[in-house]
């Protein structure tokens, strides 16, 4: 192996790590106040919910699939524990494993429709978004959901978001410094553990891998396809029904228009995450990276009094940049391919 292929596989390697290092240096000097715990406590809490989303998606992309229903599952998650308790006057228990079920159940309604009915994965999950999206907003006719507002039929929410619902969302555990490290980051450190864990060191984690990269072989060598194709999309729902709770739990209030980022921020978290460490595959440890990546990028040049516009062009300029690092400098011509 020549020099230069040696640059260039070190670069594709840790290229993206190092590039994430750079901007927490170049940050931490021109940004004031940016390296500091509490600073980079605010990055992980402003990427734990997205970043718990994007794993979900993860898992649909090991088995070559895609989740584009996964920010309406989120916001309809967050809509529904608002209802339940502030409307039906239910206790956050209730709330809660209804969000769960809902999630799951769309996510095996989505894997049905592309295993059974051969429908493509875009186009049922961009199907379930846009029947989420209208289903949410019927049972207020399209307004958000707090304590004391008027129902269609005229009567008034007299139900609360309980406090121990309210504690996932705003409670922070005393970690060196005094209410440092909030619910959600660790919720999204857990989720992460457990999805690395499942994806990497499982037989079932590797044959969504195998399937992923030649359904039609692993078919063959027995592996239960239709399955773990359909469990992929039930996590996906399942995950984004945890950063749906987590977000209704920090807002306080059913807000109809809180979610709308998700689904974009989640894909270029789990896209990113196929540069990490040369991966070019979909992979739990990328994607909290990528999702990390973004979290700095975003507080850094908001330290720094960038203008809100640019951050979707700047985090579409790094999406573009991780994709060229794995595909054009790896060769890797397919996703998912490894």
């Amino acid at each position: 192996m020549n020099d230069a292929q040696k640059i260039r596989d070190f670069a594709i390697r840790y290229g993206f790590l190092l590039l994430l290092f750079g901007l927490v240096l170049y940050f931490s000097f021109a940004a004031q106040g940016f390296a500091g715990a509490r600073s980079a406590v605010f990055v992980f809490q402003s990427v734990a919910i997205t970043g718990i989303l994007a794993l979900g998606v993860t898992c649909t992309l090991v088995v070559d699939g895609f989740d584009l229903s996964i920010g309406s599952v989120a916001t309809s998650s967050l809509m529904m524990s608002a209802y339940f308790m502030v409307v039906l006057e239910q206790s956050a228990v209730v709330a809660v494993l209804a969000c769960l079920v809902m999630g799951a159940f769309v996510g095996l309604i989505n894997g049905l429709l592309i295993v059974k009915m051969r429908v493509p994965d875009l186009l049922a999950t961009l199907g379930m978004m846009f029947l989420l999206i209208g289903l949410q907003r019927i049972p207020t006719e399209g307004r958000s959901v707090a304590t004391g507002m008027t129902l269609p039929d005229g009567s008034t929410a007299e139900g609360t978001f309980s406090a121990g619902f309210l504690w996932l969302g705003r409670h922070r555990f005393d970690v060196f410094i005094e209410n440092l490290i909030p619910v959600p980051v660790i919720i999204f450190i857990l989720v992460g553990v457990l999805i690395w864990v499942f994806l990497e060191l499982t037989r079932h984690g590797r044959l969504m891998y195998a399937i992923g990269s030649n359904e039609r072989a692993s078919a063959l060598a027995g592996a239960n396809v239709t399955g773990y194709k359909v469990a992929a999309y039930m996590i996906s729902g399942v995950t984004a029904s945890i950063g749906g709770i987590l977000l209704a739990a920090r807002l306080g209030r059913g807000d109809i228009a809180s979610g709308n980022n998700l689904l974009l921020d989640s894909v270029a978290a789990a896209l990113i995450g196929f540069a990490v460490l040369g991966a070019a595959k979909p992979n739990a440890f990328g994607t909290a990276i990528g999702a990390l990546f973004v979290g700095v990028l975003l507080q850094g040049l908001t330290m720094m009094n960038a203008p809100y516009y640019t951050q979707d062009f700047v985090k579409g300029g790094v999406l573009v940049v991780a994709l060229v690092f794995t595909f054009a400098l790896s060769g890797r011509g397919r996703r998912g391919g490894h």
